[in-house]
């Protein structure tokens, strides 16, 4: 393999070092930022944008679904709408699960977003046009997205967040999950972009998909141990 698809592999699917680090990378609101978070009260938008783009880039279950999702995009135009259909449902629900004390299992909605990352990595598989199954990919991405979206509330749900200014703090973790996606998106699309350049993308796709379908399941099934034996 060359140096540049070398590169490319490693910007395209540097969300798998953070699934395989999972113990020191993971998406709860933990240490530092829970302290903060548990410590501070009123308005304090650049600290909960930070915090909301930090929680993107770590959460390794996002990524890989975003990984998925963008593999085998390869217009602009393609790209902003499945961008968007994703942020706007994990933007509702997001909201809707903290600010309107919307409450759901944490361990169940955390393995249907496992399940996303798997049917994805399967739709990329060809898996369902094997089954002669058709699905609409943007309803799908839509609807994952809301789950994603209630994944990341039940971090925050978590912590008893003072009240005051509470609706402000969240819209900027909300503003700043959006940056934290769209720069997680930047460095893939620049990976599978460069990947594409070198000739080794479609040699390289089926391995790829296989692992990320492999994650999808790992997360599944430690989710439902985890809800099993709690």
């Amino acid at each position: 393999m060359t140096a540049i698809a070398k590169w490319a592999l490693t910007a395209a699917f540097l969300p798998l070092g953070f699934l395989l680090g999972g113990a020191a990378f993971g998406h709860g609101v933990e240490g530092d930022d829970a302290a903060f978070m548990l410590s501070n009260s009123g308005p304090l938008i650049w600290p909960y944008i930070y915090l909301g783009a930090k929680h993107m880039v770590t959460g390794y279950d996002h990524l890989l679904f975003l990984a998925g999702v963008m593999f085998f995009l390869y217009r602009l135009k393609e790209v902003g709408l499945y961008v968007t259909l994703f942020a706007v449902g994990h933007s509702v629900t997001l909201l809707i699960g903290v600010l309107g004390g919307l409450h759901v299992n944490p361990y169940i909605v955390d393995a249907i977003i496992g399940l996303s990352v798997a049917y994805k990595a399967f739709e990329n598989l060809g898996g369902f046009a094997r089954l002669g199954v058709s699905l609409d990919t943007r309803i799908a991405v839509f609807v994952f997205g809301l789950f994603h979206g209630f994944g990341l509330a039940t971090k925050l749900q978590d912590l008893d967040i003072a009240e005051s200014g509470l609706v402000t703090n969240m819209l900027s973790f909300n503003v700043g999950v959006e940056l934290g996606q769209f720069l997680a998106l930047g460095l893939i699309l620049l990976g599978l972009n460069l990947l594409r350049a070198s000739g080794q993308f479609f040699r390289f796709a089926t391995g790829a998909n296989v692992i990320i379908l492999c994650c999808g399941f790992l997360l599944i099934g430690y989710q439902l141990m985890g809800y099993a034996t709690t």
